[in-house]
């Protein structure tokens, strides 16, 4: 006897509002995608370039710029799209809401020249700490780190300054996020506590190889951790003497910068 068939039940349609959304939210993310090809070192872009960079059909390339270009988002020149100056609105609005105060950038000058490495103060953003002020130190031979940068929490000075307060949630997407696994939140907690009890962190080549840090929390008024300030370089001069006193200057500055009411541009409850 011949086996019954088997009918197809076909999938329910997605309501024409999700489809919408689930449109509307690829084309934000692949207008961000151009937009993120310019860089320092690529000032301007070529179509075929995006082509080749995001993997997207040349039509859809072209569509999408001009509507970049009409919202002057990009500028079309004979090299190519480079930023265009609707941007240069978002990046007055981002510097007033995020530039540290005078006060603040003259003591981390100070900071940097006393010891003569890069001073850092780094934000978390969920599994990454985004540098948001930066003073590199004086010497050829030094930590480069640009505002913006993001690195991961998996690891560094910074890091396990920042997660004092974290959630377990937050602890365990970042192991998972490590090198090492899920494991690795154990490590994570024993640095976070190491961290708290010292009133410092130091890290040793844990990401990249040949770099150290260290680093000091600065507070909000309610007393949670809400920036990490640090200094880093080649880890050969962060000596042990030397991490204490760079330990020592940092809980300092940083407790000042507490007192004095960091609050920008921070909105600490």
């Amino acid at each position: 006897m011949a086996a019954p068939s088997k009918r197809k039940v076909p999938a329910e349609p997605m309501p024409a509002g999700d489809a919408a959304d689930q449109q509307g939210v690829r084309s934000v993310q692949r207008a961000l995608d151009i937009l993120g090809l310019l860089t320092v070192d690529r000032p301007a872009i070529s179509v075929r370039e995006i082509v080749e960079a995001t993997g997207l059909a040349k039509t859809t390339v072209l569509r999408m710029v001009s509507t970049l270009e009409q919202s002057g988002l990009l500028w079309a020149t004979p090299s190519g799209y480079m930023a265009g100056p609707g941007l240069w609105r978002w990046a007055h609005l981002a510097q007033r809401s995020w530039e540290l105060p005078p006060d603040t950038q003259r003591v981390m000058r100070e900071l940097a020249g006393r010891h003569r490495e890069t001073v850092s103060v780094y934000v978390a953003r969920d599994i990454w700490r985004v540098c948001i002020a930066r003073q590199e130190g004086p010497q050829p031979l030094r930590h480069v780190v640009h505002v913006g940068d993001e690195l991961p929490m998996w690891a560094g000075a910074s890091a396990k300054v920042l997660l004092r307060d974290a959630s377990a949630g937050l602890l365990e997407r970042i192991a998972r996020s490590s090198p090492y696994g899920a494991g690795h939140v154990r490590r994570l907690r024993e640095w976070i506590d190491e961290a708290a009890t010292r009133g410092y962190a130091e890290s040793h080549g844990e990401r990249e190889d040949g770099l150290a840090a260290v680093a000091a929390p600065i507070l909000g008024r309610s007393g949670t951790v809400i920036a990490a300030l640090g200094l880093s370089g080649p880890a050969i001069r962060f000596t042990e003497d030397r991490v204490s006193e760079f330990a020592a200057d940092l809980k300092q500055v940083a407790r000042d910068m507490s007192e004095r009411g960091f609050a920008h541009p921070f909105g600490d409850a």
